[in-house]
């Protein structure tokens, strides 16, 4: 079974900083299609380690990027 870290468990991890885009985002959009958003918008880059979250127009999706050691991460939560 496959277990993915707490925020917790991140928080103590990851030693960069969270940006979020403010600009509604398409949820439909994947890893290449966020990293674009993250040099182009936020003007960061996104192997930098930092955690990048977006956000869906109705504001009740929200997906976290970053760069892992071996490749990027992604994290797709529905909000209630």
């Amino acid at each position: 079974m496959l277990r993915l870290p707490s925020l917790g468990e991140l928080d103590r991890t990851v030693a960069g900083r969270i940006y979020l885009c403010t600009v509604p985002t398409d949820m439909r959009k994947g890893f290449d299609t966020l990293a674009v958003l993250v040099r182009e918008f936020l003007g960061q880059d996104p192997l930098s380690g930092h955690l990048f979250l977006f956000i869906s127009r109705r504001r009740d999706r929200l997906k976290i990027l970053y760069w892992d050691a071996d490749g990027f991460a992604m994290w797709y939560k529905r909000l209630e």
